[in-house]
């Protein structure tokens, strides 16, 4: 469907704005909404997007959801296909920030990262470091003198280069002035778990609550977390700020619509998303995944989005990260 719009883009010129005022007033008709997921399937977006779009749907007369999975290249393939859909509000992307704005900083893209339309941001996911049960790194003061006794020795495995675990990681060096760590970036947490769990990683810089379930039976230990406050899933893990670390950064993990998404449709979404995220069906279903919540609607997404830039742009003139 997508190839067929761009194929016919040039050809049918004039005839492109009236076929788009059409789905507009018609929207969503009786054709499906596809959500494009940047991810692997079974993936924390991915998990997301399936939860909520069924309580989405039901807000909307008439629509129906397909969620595909594009995953490659960081979550670059998925966004450019976000990006370049139509807009007609028939393709939406669900998308992870900050690695949405570091993929055009750090690589050319087909797509620019304030140029979406924000609809609503569900999740965020506070990144974390997690070590093995048995490391003798019990804290994170353990891991800084560590750190600086072992230079270019201790492994910090990520799920990817400029992902949100691995600007944590690069912002946690910069803060605490230990020698850089060795990056083990992986595809996704299934293998990386299976590597630190396995005993051949130091530790793992993820988010949270990717590592409950596994810190609960002793298989993980988490050193903090850079929330806002403490988790109350895991109340006993301090945060960077309560250890002297201003450090506060995670997954933030919506939906969003191509640029020029037409206001009638967006509006629609956003009051869907909003009476969604405010579903106590769908919160019991977070809450036993252990999915930190955090709703922004419309503007407010696109503001925290725009915040998200500017610290990501920040962090790549004083450590950029291209190369490790």
């Amino acid at each position: 469907m997508i190839s067929r719009r761009h194929l016919g883009a040039g050809a049918l010129g004039a005839l492109a704005l009236p076929r788009i005022v059409r789905a507009q007033t018609a929207w969503p008709g009786d054709r499906p909404v596809e959500v494009i997921v940047l991810a692997n399937a079974g993936g924390p977006v991915d998990t997301m997007t399936r939860m909520i779009m069924p309580h989405v749907a039901r807000r909307v007369p008439g629509m129906q959801v397909v969620v595909t999975n594009r995953a490659g290249a960081g979550g670059q393939i998925g966004l450019e296909a976000a990006f370049n859909a139509a807009p007609d509000g028939y393709t939406l992307g669900a998308t992870s920030i900050p690695a949405q704005m570091s993929i055009p900083i750090e690589r050319p893209a087909r797509y620019r990262a304030l140029d979406f339309t924000f609809i609503a941001n569900i999740v965020d996911d506070a990144n974390a470091f997690y070590v093995p049960g048995d490391s003798p790194i019990r804290s994170l003061a353990d891991l800084i003198a560590t750190a600086k006794a072992r230079p270019g020795q201790l492994s910090c495995a990520t799920t990817g280069i400029g992902s949100d675990d691995h600007i944590f990681l690069l912002a946690f060096e910069a803060l605490s002035g230990i020698p850089p760590l060795v990056h083990v970036p992986f595809t996704g947490n299934a293998p990386l778990f299976g590597q630190l769990l396995g005993g051949h990683l130091d530790l793992a810089a993820i988010n949270i609550h990717d590592g409950i379930a596994q810190m609960r039976e002793g298989k993980l230990r988490a050193l903090a977390t850079a929330a806002p406050q403490r988790a109350r899933w895991a109340p006993d893990v301090p945060t960077m700020r309560e250890l002297g670390f201003d450090l506060v950064t995670g997954a933030s993990r919506g939906i969003l619509g191509p640029p020029g998404l037409p206001r009638p449709i967006a509006a629609k979404l956003e009051t869907a998303f909003a009476g969604a995220l405010a579903d106590p069906v769908f919160l019991a279903d977070a809450e036993r995944q252990f999915m930190p919540l955090r709703p922004l609607i419309g503007a407010a997404y696109l503001q925290m989005a725009q915040e998200t830039d500017a610290m990501v742009r920040d962090l790549w003139t004083k450590r950029p990260w291209k190369d490790r």
